[in-house]
């Protein structure tokens, strides 16, 4: 079905809680908006979001490298010590014939995040510069099919669980990498969870809208 006018669409925010439909509303800098029926937070406007949403994704990126490929873990057993990393357990599977898990794991803990935190740099970049209407516009909408697919959380869960289950049987070291991967994966979820792209959407239209009027 076709709308007469679907311009009208880019005025409407639907809760993700009630899924209640609401006319987008001009806030100040700094305030929120909130949903009529359930009080959930629709959207948010910051001036400074791309200011630190940048130097939360260069501090991520770090991280990331810090963690695939520096030690995570050195494992002792009967004077045997053998140092682990991320990248390492990739080539492992891969020598071993899991070509496919391989591939997924390194895609899904390593490239995927890596790709994602990149986007943000030159989003936020962009934005800053109030540049790239077109190529910002290209960056949220493969981020928002690129961030469900980032699961370094749960490669984190499944390193504590094997770790638990190694503490009877070995001696065991925490790494650089390990920490590193525990702070990513914290920034990562802060990230996620608190720049939502309905958000950069709204930043990067007050941009190029402000733009269009000192024009």
């Amino acid at each position: 079905m076709k709308l007469e006018n679907e311009e009208m669409l880019n005025e409407l925010i639907i809760c993700h809680t009630c899924h209640t439909l609401h006319q987008e509303a001009p806030i100040e800098d700094g305030s929120k908006a909130c949903c009529s029926q359930c009080h959930t937070v629709l959207y948010r406007y910051d001036s400074q979001l791309a200011d630190y949403g940048l130097s939360l994704s260069l501090t991520a990126i770090i991280l990331l490298i810090l963690s695939n490929f520096f030690p995570l873990v050195k494992i002792e057993i009967l004077g045997h010590e053998q140092f682990i990393t991320i990248t390492k357990t990739f080539l492992s599977l891969f020598h071993h014939g899991f070509y496919i898990v391989s591939i997924l794991c390194a895609f899904l803990i390593f490239i995927f995040p890596l790709i994602i935190f990149l986007l943000y740099i030159l989003l936020f970049t962009l934005l800053k510069l109030r540049k790239g209407k077109t190529l910002t516009k290209k960056i949220l909408v493969i981020l928002s099919h690129l961030l469900p697919w980032s699961m370094s959380d749960i490669f984190l869960i499944s390193i504590l669980v094997a770790l638990v289950k190694l503490i009877g049987y070995a001696q065991i070291h925490m790494g650089i990498a390990f920490w590193a991967l525990i702070s990513f994966v914290l920034l990562d979820l802060y990230v996620t969870k608190t720049i939502y792209l309905s958000e950069i959407w709204m930043l990067r239209k007050r941009i190029f809208l402000s733009q269009k009027d000192v024009m």
